[in-house]
Order: C-alpha cells, then sequence, then structure tokens
C-alpha cells in the first residue's frame, strides 16, 4: 500500500513539475522548467560541464577583446527654465578613445517625457557621433526636472548616465 502511494505520488510530482503553467519571475518573465534523465556517468557529465566551461570562456575572451574606451564632452545639460508641451533638444558628442569600433547598444530614458536617439552605426577608433535627446514637459509637469539617460556600450565600464534638468513654467 505505501508504494502504491509513494508511487502516484512521484508521478503526481513529476506531472506537477512539467505541467505548461505559466510561472513569472519577479521582473515579469516566464520561467520554464523541466526534469531531464540521463544516463551519463559522473565522468561524461564532467567532461560535458568541462566543454561548456571551455565555451563560455572564450565567448568571455571574445567580450574582453572587443571592449573599447569612449568619452563624452559633458554628462549633463541643464536647458534652464522651458514651456510645457514644448520640445527642447540637445546632444552629447560622444568619441571612440580606444582602438575597436564603439558600439552604442542601447539608451533608454527615465520617463516618457524625455526621448534618446543612439547612433545606429559602430563610431571607429578616433571618431566621434552624438546622442540627441529631446525634452518636453507633458500639460502638468511643472517645476524643477531632472532625467536620467542611460547609455550602454561595449565598454569595460558598461553603463554610463547623462544628467537632464530643466525647469518648467
Amino acid at each position: 500500500m505505501n508504494k502504491v502511494f509513494i508511487g502516484i505520488a512521484m508521478a503526481g510530482c513529476l506531472i506537477a513539475c512539467s505541467s505548461n503553467s505559466e510561472i513569472k519571475d519577479l521582473r515579469g518573465q516566464e520561467v520554464s522548467s523541466s526534469i531531464v534523465s540521463t544516463t551519463q556517468s559522473p565522468e561524461e557529465i564532467e567532461r560535458s560541464l568541462e566543454k561548456i566551461r571551455k565555451e563560455e570562456e572564450e565567448k568571455e575572451k571574445l567580450r574582453l577583446e572587443s571592449l573599447t574606451t569612449l568619452k563624452f564632452d559633458r554628462t549633463e545639460h541643464d536647458f534652464g527654465t522651458v514651456k510645457q508641451d514644448v520640445d527642447n533638444v540637445t546632444t552629447f558628442k560622444i568619441t571612440n578613445t580606444g582602438d575597436k569600433p564603439l558600439i552604442i547598444e542601447n539608451v533608454e530614458a527615465s520617463c516618457g517625457c524625455t526621448t534618446p536617439k543612439k547612433p545606429e552605426k559602430p563610431i571607429l577608433p578616433g571618431k566621434s557621433d552624438v546622442i540627441e535627446v529631446s525634452f518636453k514637459a507633458k500639460p502638468g509637469q511643472t517645476g524643477d526636472q531632472h532625467k536620467t539617460v542611460t547609455v550602454t556600450a561595449n565598454t569595460a565600464e558598461n553603463i554610463y548616465k547623462l544628467d537632464i534638468k530643466a525647469f518648467v513654467k
């Protein structure tokens, strides 16, 4: 009787563990899980793991070899006093100070009233391009405004912060 109960409980657990229900992590991303049975010996498993480790090390080596350096002409801009519902545009000059092409992977604003545009092509060593940032205060958005644009690039310190300020009357 106990063996039957344990067998049913294990089967139920396997069915529950392999069900296709959506489970979300803290970021709202879907998480999938599976149970895999293997006939590999411990030595075969260790060889497989070592192969995976080497592949990951090679990927990291390639990533490190493609890193470069950059310099901004400035990292903050104050628009001063601006009106609501008016576009205010500035640019941040970015120079590739390294010896590999600079890739601006992403630019993201902290608020919907701020819109950044990134260079689409890699910036060659010694060359420059701009990140354009537009700030447009919405109706009812008044007073001191402080916004951030986050820039991600293929550099050792891969995340940079650009600050935007304005006083909206």
